[in-house]
C-alpha cells in the first residue's frame, strides 16, 4: 500500500485486518489482541503493510493490552 493508514483505536487496527480479510471475535478481548498482534506481524513480514502501519497497529494493540489486563 502507498498510504498510511491513521490508527488510533482498537478498532482502527480491526479495520487494517479487514482489508485483508481477516475478521478475530473470540470473546476473550485479550486472546483477540494477541490473535491481531500476530496477524499484523504476518502482514508485516510479508510485505503486505508498511513499516509504519505494522509500528502503529502494534502501539495501539499494546496500549489496548495494557488497558485490558488490568
Amino acid at each position: 500500500m502507498n498510504w498510511v493508514m491513521i490508527m488510533k483505536t482498537l478498532y482502527d487496527v480491526q479495520q487494517l485486518l479487514k482489508r485483508f480479510g481477516t475478521i478475530i471475535y473470540t470473546g476473550d478481548r485479550l486472546a483477540d489482541i494477541e490473535m491481531m498482534q500476530d496477524e499484523i506481524t504476518l502482514l508485516f513480514k510479508e510485505k503486505l503493510i508498511e513499516v509504519q502501519d505494522y509500528q502503529t497497529a502494534m502501539l495501539v494493540l499494546k496500549r489496548e493490552y495494557r488497558k485490558s489486563s488490568y
